[in-house]
């Protein structure tokens, strides 16, 4: 990692240890911090793409924690983030390069429904997404405010991101998805509307007794119908504490 940091902080800024393989990335409190929800997505990410695959596209890329966090935990050569907020996308590219990583990762400042003007369509193997969760209407307060628009479908709508996905994604390609459990049947309508095939399901529980609390979802472009229910990841035990599993997924 460079160590001169005035070069990369902002005011208002933090540097957080991302535990895996020494590296960091720059968080703003005011403006975007990634969540469990990320963490868990490049978890089950990165368990199941093949070793194989070479390019990731990652959409929704926020401050770049999920392309972070892959160049870690897979082999690919190439990985991509696409973001729509000029300063979440600056504060990524910042990431990338505090950590050394400017000829693994690239940050893109785009809107995703104009992908197709920034990338070559069927180029990737695989593509995540962290999406916004919520509905247009929902509880919002400031349309234009950056957590608004990283949580709700106001730049973007889940239509959308399976456009980008399946564009995106060559025959046969993986697509990764975290999203909230009352959506699942949006997702998985979306998901083959547009082409993407659900293979693998896995729910998120907060303790073993509680109900679902996020899904985490592959998928195949072009793949025939067959569906997988893979056993509940636990976060906490009846001690409070990780799971044993949640340990892994950090790197702890």
């Amino acid at each position: 990692m460079n160590k001169n940091l005035p070069d990369f902080l902002h005011d208002g800024e933090r540097l957080d240890d991302l535990q895996r393989n020494g590296l960091f990335i720059i968080q703003n409190p005011k403006k975007f911090c990634f969540g469990m929800d990320a963490v868990l997505l490049s978890g089950f990410a990165g368990i199941h793409i093949p070793t194989a695959c070479d390019k990731i596209l990652d959409l929704c890329t926020g401050n770049g924690i999920i392309p972070l966090l892959l160049s870690a935990k897979t082999q690919a050569r190439h990985i991509m983030g696409l973001e729509i907020q000029t300063e979440i996308a600056d504060m990524a590219s910042r990431s990338v390069s505090m950590n050394g990583l400017d000829d693994k990762i690239e940050i893109i400042n785009c809107d995703i429904k104009e992908a197709a003007n920034h990338i070559n369509a069927a180029s990737f193997d695989v593509v995540t997404v962290n999406p916004p969760y919520f509905k247009a209407g929902h509880g919002i307060t400031n349309p234009e405010d950056s957590k608004t628009i990283s949580r709700h479908e106001v730049a973007c709508t889940l239509k959308d991101v399976l456009a980008a996905a399946v564009m995106a994604l060559r025959e046969g390609g993986y697509f990764y998805i975290v999203h909230k459990p009352q959506r699942t049947a949006d997702v998985i309508f979306e998901m083959r509307k547009a082409g993407i095939e659900p293979k693998t399901l896995k729910l998120v529980h907060p303790y073993i007794n509680s109900g679902s609390s996020m899904i985490l979802l592959e998928g195949r472009k072009g793949a025939g119908a067959e569906m997988r229910v893979e056993p509940p990841l636990i976060i906490y035990g009846e001690d409070g504490k990780y799971t044993r599993e949640m340990y892994t997924i950090y790197g702890y």
